[in-house]
């Protein structure tokens, strides 16, 4: 049996962020006037922020500009969770430490900024697991593109065929895919239905990743 590479989304995967990025992009829409709803954030969640903000606020926004309101809006992200906190999703905390303990190499592919990752893993004390740390800064193309997911594979010396991906999005899924490797979607903060992930081309779709074992995972890559 193949010995697994381990790729992990944050957002809504490693851990549950949704209500500090949605108050944070609902503070930015407010500042620069413009509205910012629900279906807005589900139809751009797992984007990389210049796609997020030409899609919704700015259709010609160049890469200063995109800089600057990302940075904005971060700002307000990072603020909700130093004051608020986070925690790791259910079953994620035992996954993590048994891939470790079975020696296969874990990696962050996000297309969240560096500054929210350092934050999130320094809050959840999870980034000794990591061999890599991939962000939507070492990118130029977001997801469904699956550099993010490529570049982590790469960083790890392992093979796309080999890599497992943990997405909860339908775009992170359709990257893990389009990256030529296995994906296990969670549905537990239902961002996005198991009927979509599973169209997307989810290879296992669960309601949380507390119903996964370690087995299961290895034959993916069998």
């Amino acid at each position: 049996m193949t010995t697994p590479a381990i790729i992990w989304d944050v957002d809504g995967t490693l851990v549950d962020t949704a209500e500090h990025h949605f108050s944070a992009w609902k503070r930015f829409a407010e500042e620069i006037g413009q509205p910012f709803t629900r279906a807005d954030f589900a139809a751009t969640f797992g984007m990389r922020n210049p796609e997020i903000l030409r899609k919704l606020f700015e259709p010609g926004a160049d890469e200063a500009l995109c800089a600057k309101w990302g940075e904005q809006k971060e700002n307000h992200y990072r603020k909700s969770v130093r004051d608020e906190g986070t925690q790791l999703l259910p079953g994620v905390a035992r996954l993590l430490k048994e891939f470790a303990e079975r020696g296969w190499p874990q990696a962050v592919g996000s297309s969240a900024p560096l500054g929210n990752l350092d934050l999130l893993l320094s809050v959840t004390n999870t980034r000794r697991y990591f061999g890599a740390v991939i962000t939507g800064d070492d990118v130029s193309r977001g997801k469904p593109d699956p550099e993010v997911f490529l570049t982590a594979a790469a960083k790890l010396g392992a093979t796309p065929i080999r890599c497992v991906v943990f997405e909860d999005a339908v775009a992170g899924v359709e990257a893990a895919k389009a990256g030529g490797m296995k994906c296990v979607a969670v549905t537990f903060v239902k961002h996005h239905p198991a009927g979509k992930l599973r169209a997307a081309g989810a290879d296992v779709v669960v309601a949380s990743l507390g119903e996964i074992t370690v087995e299961q995972v290895a034959a993916l890559v069998g």
